[in-house]
């Protein structure tokens, strides 16, 4: 009810309007935006009100435009993001100076915000933090206000991701192997806590092994990616997600994790034909070492904190909007972050991924993109844009302090980009 008078409210308010037609332009160049990550949420917000809106694809670095009212300008203010008020013709002005084909522009109409999922354990979304870290997508999501769900493997495997157009993994072992986390914390609480939560989710679905429940999951993912989904990944999610599927049907979990040794032949069974993004990797043979395969350029990586940066690729706005959506940044130099799986080795990307961001002198990928079926995936290396070397118990970020954070905008590229599409999802 709330919701159908605001929508009658603006109705009202753009007939009056109409004879003195406005627009408001969130401008996102790094001059002119004093709170880039909260402009993501007024654009969502926005939309929520059923109102569309314009990306303006590398136009001042990604701006945004929508009908002018005094309802979304006092909003701006609230929420201190930068805006200007300007004409209809002054927005049509814009919109021809995109079209010129000489251009590398392109205005992208927002029609319809996503629904948000953040798949992370109940516990913690029931306020019972037992694991001891932060999730850079959950702490941007509630910096932009910008809604979500959390959902966990009840929720997968009973198929509710139908009900959602965009998925967040972040933190997550797909493997079954509890982060690997063995050598260093298997004797505190939280550590201990969390295997016997999800053995006990294991055995309720009817699985041996949290290996198997997880490669359920997995399936269950792919299945909603095949049918239109958005799927975004960070850290260990991204390759643990391609393991556990080139190892179905294997076992390469040590006894520390479930009991019983590895198949010594699991190496040469792995079927790479079936990952989203990697190929002809290694597994870690040392159950006890902090790292899951060769993907992660981790060991043997010297790049100094103060040289770590990754270069995004530019894409022609008209041709390939959808990567161009995904990389609108105020910079094309981004700094790196480190994370359990920190950076994408190339020689282990598949040739149809798209690498959209790259540490070249490392030879390494840092956020890359494919399709699947009907949907998308985009993976994207390091734990927190804006705190370099991520510990076990560090206190999570405050992004008052990172308004303007390019890292984090890569987020919210992927958040709101779903807003574009209008493919139908197969059910």
């Amino acid at each position: 009810m709330t919701r159908f008078f605001i929508v009658a409210f603006f109705a009202l308010f753009f007939k009056v309007a109409d004879a003195n037609a406005a627009y408001i332009l969130i401008p996102m160049d790094e001059e002119s935006q004093l709170n880039h990550l909260k402009a993501y949420g007024i654009t969502y917000w926005v939309l929520e009100n059923g109102v569309e809106a314009w990306w303006l694809l590398n136009y001042r670095g990604g701006s945004f435009a929508f009908r002018h009212n005094v309802v979304f300008e006092k909003e701006c203010k609230t929420r201190g993001v930068s805006y200007e008020v300007i004409p209809d013709a002054g927005l049509n002005q814009i919109l021809n100076q995109i079209a010129d084909p000489e251009v590398n522009q392109e205005a992208v109409k927002l029609e319809v915000p996503p629904k948000i999922a953040v798949y992370t354990p109940d516990f913690n979304a029931r306020g019972e933090k037992i694991q001891p870290w932060d999730d850079a997508v959950t702490l941007v999501l509630t910096y932009a206000e910008i809604p979500y769900e959390t959902i966990y493997d009840d929720d997968v495997l009973s198929d509710r991701l139908i009900e959602f157009d965009w998925l967040h993994l972040h933190h997550e072992d797909f493997t079954g192997q509890y982060g690997r986390f063995y050598r260093s914390f298997h004797n505190f609480a939280w550590y201990k806590e969390n295997q016997e939560r999800m053995e006990g989710l294991a055995e309720k679905h009817g699985f041996a092994k949290v290996s198997q429940l997880k490669l359920a999951v997995v399936k269950k993912i792919q299945e909603y990616v095949v049918g239109g989904g958005f799927m975004f990944a960070m850290c260990s999610a991204t390759d643990t997600y391609d393991i556990a599927l080139a190892a179905e049907g294997l076992d390469i979990c040590a006894h520390y994790y479930d009991g019983d040794g590895p198949d010594p032949t699991a190496q040469e069974k792995l079927d790479f034909s079936k990952t989203f993004a990697f190929k002809n990797f290694e597994l870690t043979r040392n159950p006890l070492e902090y790292e899951f395969s060769s993907i992660d350029h981790q060991r043997g990586r010297n790049v100094p904190a103060d040289q770590d940066y990754f270069t995004l690729f530019d894409f022609s706005a008209k041709w390939d909007p959808v990567p161009t959506m995904l990389t609108q940044n105020h910079t094309r130099t981004v700094k790196g972050f480190m994370g359990q799986t920190t950076a994408f080795r190339k020689q282990h990307i598949k040739s149809n991924v798209l690498i959209l961001g790259e540490n070249k002198p490392a030879d390494e990928a840092r956020y890359i993109h494919g399709t699947f079926g009907e949907g998308t995936w985009t993976f994207y290396g390091g734990h927190d844009p804006e705190d370099y070397r991520h510990f076990v118990n560090d206190p999570e970020t405050d992004l008052n302090l990172h308004p303007n954070s390019p890292g984090y905008r890569l987020i919210l590229n992927n958040v709101l980009f779903p807003a574009a599409k209008k493919k139908k999802r197969k059910t």
